[in-house]
Order: C-alpha cells, then sequence, then structure tokens
C-alpha cells in the first residue's frame, strides 16, 4: 500500500473517531444546559440535543470528506504526517468553531427565555390554526 492510501485511511478513521467522540461528549455534557435552555422542558431539550449531534455529525463528516484530497506528491513519512497534521488541525478547528457557534446560539435563547420570565412575559402559544 502505498504512502497516500495509509494517509487516506488514517485522517479519514481519526477524523470520524475524533467526531463521534465529542459528539458524545457534548451529548451527554449538554443534556442539562439544553433543560436549562428549554425552561426546563426535558422532553425538548431531549429532542434538540439529538438534532444537534446529527447535525454535527453531518457537518463533520462531510467537511472530512470534501478535505480527503491530497494536492502534494507523497513521497516519504514526512510529508504524509505533515499532510495528515494540517488535515486533522482542520477537522479539529471546524469541531470546535461547530461547538463555539451551537453555544452561542443556545446562549441567547437561554437569555432571552430568562429576560422574558424576569418581566413577566408568557411564552408565545402556538397555534396550529395559524399554520393552516
Amino acid at each position: 500500500m502505498n504512502l497516500v492510501v495509509i494517509t487516506y485511511a488514517t485522517y479519514t478513521i481519526v477524523s470520524l473517531a475524533v467526531t463521534f467522540w465529542v459528539a458524545r461528549v457534548l451529548h451527554r455534557t449538554g443534556a442539562r444546559f439544553l433543560v436549562d435552555v428549554m425552561n426546563g422542558d426535558t422532553d425538548l431539550a431531549e429532542a434538540v440535543n439529538h438534532l444537534l449531534v446529527i447535525g454535527f455529525w453531518l457537518v463533520n463528516a462531510g467537511f472530512v470528506a470534501l478535505a480527503l484530497r491530497i494536492d502534494v506528491p507523497v513521497d516519504d513519512a514526512r510529508v504524509a504526517i505533515e499532510e495528515l497534521a494540517m488535515k486533522l488541525g482542520r477537522v479539529l478547528l471546524v469541531l470546535g468553531a461547530m461547538h463555539f457557534a451551537n453555544l452561542i446560539a443556545l446562549n441567547k435563547i437561554r437569555r432571552s427565555r430568562h429576560k422574558e420570565q424576569q418581566a413577566g412575559v408568557p411564552p408565545v402559544a402556538f397555534d396550529a390554526a395559524q399554520l393552516a
């Protein structure tokens, strides 16, 4: 097997393994935060948590697939390791950026709900008739 194929395989396996691990950690540790964001509605928090994990997986797996190509000749182990490090670094940066973007968005939701509660504004009721 040549070094390019080994680099591709290593990149794919490590990237997806890190994505899986991060998704599990965020799902487990973010549950309590989401319950607070959703005003104690544990069912809604769990549903949002699952949707966030699915979106996280899809975006990161897509990024890993799109970034697979190596544009430089891989003639020795040094080049293979450097390319692998660059690719894994990009994956880690995307994972971190997605995590912070989610935290910022959820924190804005949380703040607006807490402001509504403090102001005594009742939440808007869902009216299915308006959708028809």
